[in-house]
């Protein structure tokens, strides 16, 4: 009985020192760095496709990363209308009166010119998803774009286009009042340039147009080889429609702005022959593609599009950066983001280079029986 006692307490003192001193004490919890980010996109008016795509894309990121539990961020998101003077109102609410960390937009790069200058000045970092304009990153060093610029993704599908059909001579269409088309025209007639292209006419239209058969009856009297244009979702797919009823059946090279479903929802059969270059490919043999996709499908009835792909890649960047940054801090986080290196996003690798300015490849497309296909 004596051995047996003396056996139950050597164990009582065991257990006790087993759970009253040697237990690992509980960790403390971490609380998430939280943030109040920005969002000025085109919600009502010309070009709300392209605004409901990014801020969806937005949206679901933003879920994803408050799930996780490391950052915690609160959107703010305002609607620019796609005009100037309203994406300035909006960027300075944001930015004095919401003190966001960051902003995340605007969609054109017409309003890029008037709320990067702001941002910058105030030292708030920018992040462009669509603004793919020359210059735009330029504008000072708060100002960043994940968007591929016109200057990257022009010279790719001209290059496929004129490889593929053999092109000697084009005709030129661009919307001459937006920054974006200018620029994409401006690319679109260096390109052909250098590739040494007879350039037969360059003709040109204004946002809202619904009437193009001047400028279309032109180009088709030249027999061009292919038209290479320079437009919004809007007016690109009312051009599509009503050059192939006069008879022009040659390939179109588009500029950024037609990488939107939008262009087959509204052409139809028309949009056949549309080459595109994006840093997008929906149907890409991808697992972070297709889980993207799924979740995209699930949340909204849809597949994404490139602005949706790019917005939601975005919305991941800035939310890495301010996990690197430790702190919701303007200019920790610019550093951050500056050093963005090799993040993997449904886009594929993507680094910002020494002007937080776009590295990665183009995939050239061309829409065939109502899809976006991969280009060869």
């Amino acid at each position: 009985m004596k051995v047996r006692l003396q056996a139950l307490a050597v164990l009582s003192s065991a257990l006790f020192a087993l759970v009253f001193l040697g237990a690992e004490k509980p960790r403390p919890r971490v609380e998430p760095i939280k943030a109040r980010i920005g969002v000025i996109s085109i919600i009502t008016g010309q070009g709300a496709g392209y605004g409901e795509a990014i801020t969806n894309g937005i949206r679901l990121a933003r879920d994803e990363v408050n799930a996780r539990g490391e950052v915690y961020i609160d959107l703010k998101i305002e609607d620019s209308s796609g005009k100037q003077e309203q994406a300035l109102s909006a960027a300075q609410k944001l930015i004095h009166s919401e003190q966001v960390v960051a902003i995340i937009g605007p969609t054109l790069s017409n309003e890029m010119k008037v709320v990067g200058p702001e941002a910058n000045a105030s030292g708030v970092p920018i992040m462009g998803t669509s603004t793919t304009a020359k210059g735009i990153t330029q504008i000072g060093k708060y100002v960043f774009r994940n968007a591929l610029p016109e200057s990257q993704a022009i010279p790719a599908s001209i290059g496929m286009a004129v490889k593929k059909y053999n092109l000697r001579q084009v005709a030129l269409l661009y919307g001459n009042d937006d920054v974006f088309t200018k620029s994409g025209f401006d690319t679109m007639k260096e390109v052909s340039e250098n590739r040494k292209l007879r350039i037969l006419t360059v003709q040109e239209f204004q946002k809202g147009q619904a009437d193009y058969k001047a400028q279309l009856t032109k180009i088709a009297s030249l027999r061009p080889d292919a038209v290479f244009c320079s437009a919004l979702y809007e007016e690109g797919a009312v051009i599509l429609s009503q050059a192939r009823k006069m008879g022009i059946k040659v390939p179109f090279v588009g500029g950024n702005g037609f990488n939107s479903p939008k262009v087959i929802e509204i052409a139809r059969d028309a949009a056949d022959g549309l080459i595109v270059a994006t840093p997008w490919f929906v149907d890409r043999n991808d697992p972070k593609v297709k889980a993207f996709v799924a979740k995209y499908e699930k949340a909204y009835g849809k597949k994404p599009d490139q602005f949706a792909a790019q917005a939601y890649d975005a919305f991941h960047i800035v939310a890495n950066a301010l996990k690197a940054a430790g702190a919701a801090d303007r200019d920790r986080l610019r550093d951050a983001l500056a050093a963005t290196k090799d993040f993997d996003g449904v886009l594929g690798k993507f680094s910002f280079d020494a002007e937080r300015d776009v590295v990665m490849e183009p995939n050239v497309l061309i829409v065939q029986g109502g899809k976006f296909r991969v280009f060869q």
